[in-house]
């Protein structure tokens, strides 16, 4: 079997794995998260109008990884949890920044309290995508080993546990998005 044939192979396994863990998601009715993009404050003429947060579709949080209802496949970015803005308290910068953000995921027509995530990065299955983190040494790109979680290595798609760790040795899509799944559908106590 050539090297191209091997990541093809993979890549139709991978996607096929994200395909079944979506049926299986749904067929036992997990709650699906919201996707969505972050939509910086805007000036217009005079006014400014307001961050907020435009709907992309449906996922599932497993680990570093984000199962979109359509089977396609995003690294985690950032969640919250939609919120009224409330009068500034001053307590940091970084919360008033989390409360502007909880905020502006309301102002997107989310309801209180529901998650949603955002700057999620598309993480391509394709043979092409896979191939490119498969030619430098140990499966690993510069930008990929850092950014992606997911990579090729040993003939199959793997998912790094942390940022940064090897792809050799790392347990394939398939079987993280069940375990995963699994944990979903029925959480430890």
């Amino acid at each position: 079997m050539t090297a191209d044939a091997d990541i093809s192979g993979a890549a139709e396994r991978a996607m096929q794995a994200c395909v079944d863990t979506v049926a299986k998601l749904r067929q036992v009715a997990v709650t699906a998260e919201s996707l969505a993009e972050y939509v910086p404050p805007r000036r217009v003429l005079l006014w400014t109008r307001p961050a907020t947060m435009r709907g992309l579709g449906e996922v599932w949080r497993l680990g570093a990884l984000l199962l979109g209802a359509d089977a396609s496949l995003y690294a985690a970015g950032r969640a919250t949890r939609a919120a009224e803005r409330g009068r500034p308290g001053y307590q940091s910068v970084s919360r008033e920044e989390r409360r502007e953000i909880a905020a502006a995921a309301l102002r997107g027509g989310y309801e209180v309290g529901s998650p949603v995530n955002f700057d999620a990065v598309p993480i391509p299955l394709d043979a092409a995508s896979l191939a490119s983190s498969a030619t430098a040494p140990s499966g690993e790109t510069e930008t990929s080993a850092v950014e992606s979680p997911v990579g090729f290595a040993d003939g199959e798609v793997r998912v790094r546990w942390r940022a940064g760790a090897p792809l050799a040795g790392a347990p394939t899509l398939a079987s993280f998005l069940a375990e995963r799944a699994d944990l979903l559908i029925d959480p430890p106590l």
